[in-house]
């Protein structure tokens, strides 16, 4: 698929590390006594007490025990929950008939109309599984997230607004959050219609609320459980938890999906 093709590219060009950073040694990072990472360290926190969500994150099935971005080369692929994000649900996503046939005829088409491939904006919670890295930025009434595919960004507010009540249909919807203890709390609506959550094609409508609920665990370490509340698509709502870990010594690399682009083309019957 395009996003794999386009991160490799990223990968494999090393010789370009020094102009984008992507070297550059990530700053306060906690050291275990042989001078490695301690990704089992405490969570750094802000000045007013809440967890530090900021730095750049990944799929942690994405790379999984190589150092640095030229050895995760051989072990590149697209994490499981790219492939299907109900994976982990014992009976599979509780689909409405309507979606069902819709992800039959997706999958048999072998994602050939995946908006994605065809260098279209991810949204989130897709963003969280895909090759690309995503990176946080917090203030005490704002997180900002920085996705590498198309300079992608999505605005989470903590100041207090309520979600919109008639929104302007948008790839990433619109967000606010609290705090709940350790934990931030994010409701999310107004998504487009059609989106796609996953590989094959699971259906993201425009009736959808998404709760995503942000734990980071240690330093290196952060948990993100989402909640699917789509009437439109799913008979109930459903849960699952994505997995990343923190993304060290490194940059963000500019990935213009369209510049180049060669897989339209061949995807097209």
């Amino acid at each position: 698929m395009k996003q794999l093709t386009a991160v490799c590219i990223f990968l494999l060009a090393p010789a370009l590390g020094t102009a984008q950073w992507l070297d550059y040694p990530t700053a306060n990072v906690p050291k275990l006594e042989d001078g490695s990472p301690n990704l089992a360290a405490p969570v750094p926190r802000t000045a007013d007490g809440k967890p530090d969500l900021s730095g750049m994150w990944y799929a942690m099935e994405v790379f999984h025990d190589c150092v640095g971005q030229t050895e995760c080369i051989a072990q590149m692929g697209l994490p499981m929950d790219q492939r299907n994000i109900g994976r982990t649900l014992e009976e599979g996503l509780p689909f409405q008939d309507w979606a069902r046939e819709v992800v039959g005829r997706r999958t048999a088409r072998k994602s050939q109309d995946d908006p994605h491939a065809r260098c279209l904006p991810p949204n989130f919670p897709r963003a969280y599984s895909f090759p690309q890295y995503v990176k946080f930025v917090q203030t005490p009434e704002l997180i900002v997230m920085l996705h590498e595919f198309n300079a992608s960004y999505r605005q989470v507010f903590l100041d207090g607004r309520p979600l919109p009540e008639e929104p302007f249909p948008a790839w990433n919807g619109y967000s606010v959050g609290h705090w709940e203890g350790d934990t931030l709390v994010i409701e999310s609506n107004g998504f487009r219609d059609e989106l796609w959550l996953d590989l094959a094609g699971s259906p993201l409508t425009d009736e959808a609320r998404i709760t995503e609920r942000l734990t980071r665990k240690d330093y290196g370490h952060l948990d993100i459980e989402v909640t699917v509340n789509d009437p439109k698509a799913y008979t109930r709502p459903w849960t699952v938890t994505l997995h990343q870990e923190i993304v060290l010594n490194t940059g963000m690399f500019e990935e213009i999906c369209l510049e180049n682009e060669q897989d339209v083309k061949l995807l097209s019957p």
